[in-house]
């Protein structure tokens, strides 16, 4: 049975270096599989969980050190998407199933193939979630569209020509099952994407903005300020301020 102390203090140790790096690909990993991300999620595990760098040394056997890592990596997982909206017993119970599947692997090779089918069955559990108040394929296909595309200039026409319905017909379809406009629902996007790059990358406002394709940084500082109560430049230094406390 895995050593629930070691455990619990590299899951600790592991989530501090996540809220404290201005940039981590590990946040970004766990992001993906929260939001529903399947492609990205895909693309990142690519690369086989036992090769991954970085990894601490929990164990002198190093099937067991890999073992103890799965463990942490299913315990986080499980927390972001039960902060995603996942049934917290769906949640814990999936993490369970997996860390119990990697505690009897006898090779590096299994462990590498349960972690790619852990991180797949979370994600598409999320991404299915995420829709499940979408009856239309048309809409699904609208909100993949946008969620790919933040970084560019997103209109109705686009969506419709997307879909093949008309402007007018999309826009209350799209109204009607998300209970939002398509404006706000990709403004709303893209001010959660500003908010994550502000506090967990080095980009300033500035070049958020431009990221984002907001048509220039006054706009998205009037947006963001309008959303949120607090230009972008506050937002960034006063939730930085709360990341340096925590690491105190």
């Amino acid at each position: 049975m895995l050593k629930k102390e070691y455990i619990y203090k590299e899951f600790l140790r592991k989530e501090n270096n996540i809220l404290r790096a201005p940039y981590n690909p590990e946040l970004e990993f766990y992001s993906a599989i929260k939001s529903g991300d399947i492609n990205k999620v895909k693309e990142i595990c690519v690369e086989n969980f036992t090769s991954k760098k970085g990894l601490g040394t929990l164990s002198s056997n190093s099937i067991q050190n890999i073992k103890y890592h799965f463990a942490i990596t299913a315990a986080l997982i499980a927390r972001y998407c039960i902060e995603g909206g996942m049934d917290v017993s769906t949640s814990y119970s999936l993490s369970d199933f997996y860390i119990q599947k990697a505690d009897i692997a006898t090779n590096f090779k299994d462990i590498d193939h349960l972690h790619k089918k852990l991180c797949l069955d979370y994600t598409t559990r999320m991404h299915n979630l995420r829709k499940h108040k979408i009856c239309s394929i048309h809409i699904v296909r609208c909100i993949d569209y946008i969620q790919d595309n933040l970084h560019t200039r997103i209109t109705l026409d686009e969506l419709s020509d997307l879909v093949g319905l008309s402007p007018a017909y999309l826009s209350r379809l799209f109204k009607k099952e998300t209970g939002t406009s398509t404006r706000d629902y990709i403004r709303q996007l893209k001010l959660d994407a500003a908010k994550n790059m502000l506090v967990y990358s080095d980009f300033t406002p500035a070049q958020i903005a431009s990221i984002l394709a907001f048509p220039d940084q006054s706009y998205f500082t009037e947006v963001f300020h309008k959303y949120m109560g607090i230009t972008p430049k506050k937002y960034q230094s006063q939730h930085l301020r709360e990341l340096a406390l925590k690491e105190k």
